[in-house]
């Protein structure tokens, strides 16, 4: 499995169109995704101090879009990227999270 961290409305969006996007995709050409024994540094770095999270696991086998690892030069390991959008039917869960 691997991770997407999100904000509730992001996720409320994704049901109501039946897919998942985000804002990089836009700006990046691909979502950030994480696995996870990185969830917890991903939280710390990106969304410390904010509120209404949500952890979207995904199961990377349903996916339709490209998926990718890749190497982050700034965290010295490689991360998971989506080059598309995440259909809902490769979603398994989502579960509100706590940024420390």
């Amino acid at each position: 499995m691997i991770f997407h961290i999100t904000n509730e409305a992001e996720w409320k969006a994704a049901l109501d169109t039946e897919v998942l996007t985000a804002p990089s995709l836009v700006t990046e050409g691909f979502i950030h995704l994480c696995e996870s024994h990185q969830v917890e540094g991903v939280l710390e770095r990106y969304f410390s101090g904010k509120e209404n999270l949500v952890r979207i696991t995904i199961d990377p086998t349903k996916l339709k879009s490209e998926l990718r690892f890749e190497w982050s030069e700034q965290q010295q390991e490689h991360f998971p990227h989506i080059y598309g959008s995440i259909e809902l039917d490769a979603i398994v869960s989502a579960e509100a999270i706590f940024a420390p």
